[in-house]
């Protein structure tokens, strides 16, 4: 039996898109060379569909992130990772054709998939350090992931599969989605965001003062969810003694992304939950606790905070915390680079 002719996975999302689309026929851009073969993309396809509702927009579905053809992987409750992505974007009246960059953005979010084994859930967000379109004049330079509002999950013969949908976000609306939550910020922008169409051309919602007070009041109520960060600027040093001297130990953060650690430290610290910082060589817990302390063992290190100490890290210099004695904070200049390796803007 050929794949073509055990295409259970295929087919599925093809009947859940023929109840959505009905008649139409997609622009459909398939790889040539199959990923595991040497080919370039890691997605067997991608379908492009046209909407009209609420305005004009490309509807980008992928085919790849769960199992096609037959069941391979041994989790029988999920196929393959378990969803599919799209993309809903603007269409000028003119335009014939998705633009390439959106379906590279897609491919891209594959190789990401496929090379690192993480996986994209609803409330996920991604910081793509410049335009999520390169070279555009956009605000746009973050990604956030929620339900596809009109393509329902689904039970195929190799599991289930959700369908996930990628939105196009602004710097701003990607820090109040880390110091409070993704869904909740999509949710307040829902009525200016219909059906989470992603627009090059849009503004930051949060300078609409009932969206950025409704986001105000949920980190307020509720802290942060972001309770896991990935931060690619973190090293340790452990402090050193000698007869005339003693040097305290010394964490290392970008300026990038210390500003946002400070802020996610109010959201969890003081809603007594956790925040974990993970580097290329060390990882760093911190917990709410009434007396602050600290200790390293390993590439491990723990830090208890009092809330005191949690405010503490508001600053954005080199600093030692009052509550940790023999401790302190040193924050370093972050280059972002583009695509081709080149210094497009220095941070602290």
């Amino acid at each position: 039996m050929t794949h073509e002719e055990n295409a259970a996975g295929w087919d599925a999302i093809d009947e859940q898109l023929l109840k959505l689309y009905r008649e139409q026929e997609p622009k459909h851009y398939g790889a040539l060379i199959p990923y595991a073969l040497g080919g370039p993309d890691p997605l067997n396809g991608i379908s492009a569909y046209t909407s009209n509702a609420p305005f004009p927009h490309w509807h980008m579905v992928t085919y790849g992130f769960s199992e096609l053809y037959d069941k391979e992987s041994d989790n029988l409750e999920e196929s393959g990772y378990g969803f599919e992505l799209t993309f809903r974007l603007a269409k000028p009246e003119d335009e014939e054709e998705p633009p390439a960059w959106a379906l590279n953005l897609l491919q891209n979010m594959g190789r990401y998939v496929f090379n690192s084994g993480n996986v994209f859930r609803s409330g996920d967000y991604l910081d793509a350090n410049g335009p999520i379109c390169l070279g555009a004049d956009t605000q746009l330079t973050a990604l956030a992931f929620t339900l596809d509002p009109e393509l329902p999950g689904m039970d195929t013969p190799n599991g289930r599969v959700e369908f996930l949908q990628m939105v196009g976000i602004t710097r701003e609306e990607l820090e109040a989605m880390q110091t409070w939550n993704t869904l909740g910020v999509l949710q307040a922008c829902a009525e200016y965001m219909p059906q989470y169409i992603t627009d090059l051309d849009r503004d930051s919602l949060l300078k609409m003062p009932s969206i950025s007070e409704a986001v105000d009041r949920g980190r307020k109520q509720e802290g942060s969810n972001t309770g896991f960060l990935y931060v690619s600027q973190l090293a340790f040093e452990p402090g050193k003694k000698s007869w005339l001297s003693k040097t305290p130990a010394t964490l290392q953060i970008g300026a990038k992304q210390a500003e946002i650690i400070g802020k996610l430290l109010q959201g969890r610290i003081l809603k007594d939950k956790k925040l974990s910082l993970v580097g290329s060589d060390v990882r760093v817990v911190f917990e709410p606790g009434e007396e602050s302390r600290w200790t390293a063992e390993d590439g491990d290190v723990t830090l208890v905070l009092d809330d005191r100490t949690a405010g503490e890290f508001s600053q954005v210099s080199t600093f030692e915390l009052s509550g940790l004695q023999g401790f302190r904070i040193e924050v370093l200049k972050t280059e972002i680079k583009d695509q081709e390796g080149n210094v497009v803007q220095v941070i602290g």
